[in-house]
């Protein structure tokens, strides 16, 4: 019982079951099986056959995917709280990316027939759904502009800047994005080469915008930093 009311409040904070009642998340939570992934492991694979949706309950996760020329580009990274997966259990089709545990992960799991079935007894989460979907849909216009029309500079500000929004803690030195990213991680993210990320940074660095101590970036002044992206 403790473990099924652990899942309600976590499936509460989740947005396609956002609507959903306490008594009817009570009973989606019955379905729900833990997995637990070491870092680095691969939860699925781009292309592979969709059979779960995935909410993390604790650890971090990249979505990612690999550009025409063989790098990685990180479409997302996700922790506690968000979910991942659905996509291909709408539409039926193969899985659209990768996702790779970037920490020890938990995630809990909803098949695809229950998944379907809560749908189908609650019609108020296909509104949920579509409002979802249609968000995803302008991030990723959003990507596709950033990379037409945003220099190096002003994209890694932007990422830096939307991650400090999602995950950023206030310290006394400054904004701390609550992830544990490598350069690797960001020039991913920002769709560059890690060494231009690195020389990028220790400009923000010496421009006293950041501070990083290994994998810990503080934003010291980010309406400074805003300025960067226009």
């Amino acid at each position: 019982m403790g473990a099924v009311m652990e899942y309600v409040d976590l499936l509460a904070r989740v947005p396609l079951f956002a609507s959903l009642k306490p008594d009817r998340l009570n009973e989606l939570a019955g379905k729900l099986k833990p997995r637990s992934y070491r870092r680095g492991e691969t939860i699925f694979h781009q292309d592979d056959p969709a059979a779960t949706i995935h909410v993390i309950k604790n650890g971090q996760v990249k979505i990612n995917t690999t550009s025409p020329e063989g790098g990685e580009i990180i479409l997302a990274i996700l922790t506690d709280g968000d979910f991942f997966g659905e996509l291909s259990l709408l539409d039926e089709g193969p899985r659209s990316a990768n996702a790779i545990a970037m920490e020890a992960t938990q995630t809990l799991t909803l098949q695809h027939g229950d998944f379907l079935e809560v749908m189908s007894k609650h019609p108020e989460m296909v509104k949920d759904a579509i409002s979802y979907l249609a968000s995803r849909l302008r991030h990723a216009d959003h990507r596709m502009e950033d990379a037409v029309f945003l220099d190096l500079p002003a994209r890694l500000a932007k990422r830096l800047l939307e991650l400090a929004q999602k995950r950023g803690v206030r310290t006394d030195d400054g904004i701390e994005i609550d992830l544990r990213l490598t350069q690797q991680d960001l020039a991913a993210a920002a769709g560059v080469t890690r060494i231009a990320v690195n020389r990028q940074l220790g400009k923000l660095q010496d421009m006293g915008l950041l501070s990083i101590q290994g994998q810990r970036i503080i934003i010291v002044r980010p309406d400074e930093l805003m300025k960067r992206i226009y």
